[in-house]
């Protein structure tokens, strides 16, 4: 309904609509707040494919990396010791991080299956280096990012015949799969390691 308005705000205003969408961005993502896929398809819809995906990956990377450093200063010790406690899908990727980090960095920011929280706090409970988590956040995430931010960027064309738009998009085959291969990719120094492990032990 106000499309044009945010169009025509934007376009007098252009760095202070950026900035102010900015930080949204990150106080949805720092706060872990609903809202950070709309967020996504917003930048989409405001800013393009290429400006909205460069908007969206700074912001979320910066929140995320708030969520890093509150959970590392404050939070920590009880955290871990929860994480510890843990089993299934939390302790897997935490024991995965413990011997192998930037596999399993890029690998629970390109699974779509792994909350985007629990990607944040888990390398902050485990002494990940603060340079690795930003590099495998700003690029682990981009994938999706550029996914979404697409179909924002298609939302004034798809408001305007009335219909609404697939988010389910990034699960079609020709989306999906590559971003599975990418998961795949990322896991593959961890896969030899543990190959190279496993004849050391038959010899």
């Amino acid at each position: 309904d106000n499309r044009e308005a945010l169009i025509a705000f934007r376009d007098s205003n252009y760095l202070v609509t950026a900035l102010l969408f900015m930080a949204a961005y990150v106080a949805i993502v720092a706060f872990s707040l609903p809202g950070a896929t709309i967020a996504t398809l917003t930048g989409g819809f405001l800013f393009g494919t290429v400006l909205g995906t460069g908007f969206n990956v700074t912001a979320a990377t910066i929140g995320a990396t708030l969520i890093f450093l509150a959970a590392r200063m404050g939070l920590g010790q009880v955290l871990k010791a929860r994480l510890e406690a843990s089993e299934g899908l939390v302790s897997r990727i935490g024991k995965g991080l413990d011997e192998n980090q930037w596999s399993m960095l890029f690998f629970i920011r390109l699974v779509p299956a792994v909350p985007f929280f629990v990607a944040n706090l888990i390398p902050a409970l485990l002494a990940v280096p603060l340079y690795r988590f930003v590099v495998s956040t700003f690029f682990g995430i981009m994938p999706g990012a550029v996914v979404y931010t697409s179909v924002g960027a298609g939302l004034g064309a798809v408001f305007a015949r009335g219909e609404t738009p697939d988010l389910g998009i990034i699960f079609e085959p020709h989306i999906l799969f590559p971003i599975l291969g990418l998961c795949a990719l990322s896991l593959l120094p961890a896969a030899l390691k543990w190959a190279t492990g496993r004849k050391d032990v038959l010899k």
